[in-house]
């Protein structure tokens, strides 16, 4: 009978979050329509469904917004349908993640084709490097030098057979930076549990918002790890995409930054100036799409 009800409230649960996606509802509200308290709906949701009640409207939102870029919608009218804040939050749900194995990270690389080239970004050369399985580096050059950067590259995957394809480098940085895209981002992340637990935190801060290290400790519940959060996010090995240049001192001053401290600099006042922009371009989208 348990099993039943249990049944029973997960497929309520999934109409009623199908139903609502366009709002974005939070755990909290749907345990309050299904009567139930939030722990026992996310314990029984995940037992039943192997995902947890956001990661199930994460995925809804996904492929309602695939669906409309298919479609031919703009970015900006996609976001506002789908119940996103602007095509910032947009961009960061077509992103996928994979890590490695730790078998593969043991062998650093050994069998994988790495493709990388060199291209022009907003902030100057960058390397970018990919695999059939995804991105899986992106690092500013200007100030640390082109050989220096991509030396950093073939530390990490001393195994992997390195081929040179700068046309597609340069397509694949187009993309990055455009801010839009007809099918999700995947990225292949090489680290440890900890550091993907932190990039993963990392992801989930706005466009042009920012956090301390204490404050990111505490947002992956562990409120003593601000010396081990900042270790991971210098680690990060996909700048602007795992945006660790958000992440800034206690005192509110930037802070430093694996690419370099005038890059982070630049960065953050690009997406300062372009989130103002979009701010602007929402609200007179809202008067167009509402009319």
């Amino acid at each position: 009978m348990q099993t039943n009800r249990h049944y029973e409230l997960i497929a309520r649960a999934i109409r009623w979050v199908a139903e609502h996606q366009p709002e974005q509802p939070d755990l909290a509200l749907l345990a309050s329509e299904l009567n139930v308290s939030p722990h026992h709906l996310q314990r029984t949701f995940q037992a039943w469904a192997g995902v947890s009640p956001k990661q199930f409207l994460k995925s809804l939102t996904r492929d309602a917004a695939m669906h409309r870029l298919v479609a031919g919608s703009s970015v900006l009218e996609t976001s506002i349908s789908v119940g996103l804040s602007g095509p910032g939050r947009l961009h960061d749900l077509l992103i996928t993640t994979e890590a490695l194995t730790p078998g593969e990270v043991r062998t650093r690389g050994k069998g994988v084709n790495l493709s990388y080239g060199f291209g022009d970004t907003p902030f100057g050369q960058a390397l970018v490097s990919w695999t059939a399985r995804g991105l899986n580096f992106l690092g500013f050059c200007e100030e640390l030098g082109a050989e220096r950067v991509l030396g950093e590259l073939r530390e990490l995957w001393a195994q992997a057979d390195f081929v040179e394809r700068p046309l597609e480098a340069q397509d694949w940085l187009h993309r990055v930076f455009a801010g839009s895209q007809d099918q999700p981002l995947r990225l292949w992340l090489r680290g440890s549990p900890f550091q993907l637990k932190v990039w993963e935190a990392l992801m989930a801060i706005p466009d042009g918002a920012s956090v301390t290290y204490a404050g990111l400790a505490r947002k992956i519940g562990q409120p003593t790890a601000a010396r081990a959060v900042g270790s991971a996010v210098g680690a990060n090995p996909l700048a602007w995409i795992i945006p660790c240049h958000r992440v800034i001192r206690q005192q509110g001053e930037p802070g430093g930054y694996r690419w370099g401290a005038i890059t982070k600099r630049a960065v953050i006042g690009y997406e300062s100036t372009r989130r103002l922009t979009t701010d602007l371009r929402m609200r007179q989208g809202q008067i167009q799409v509402n009319a």
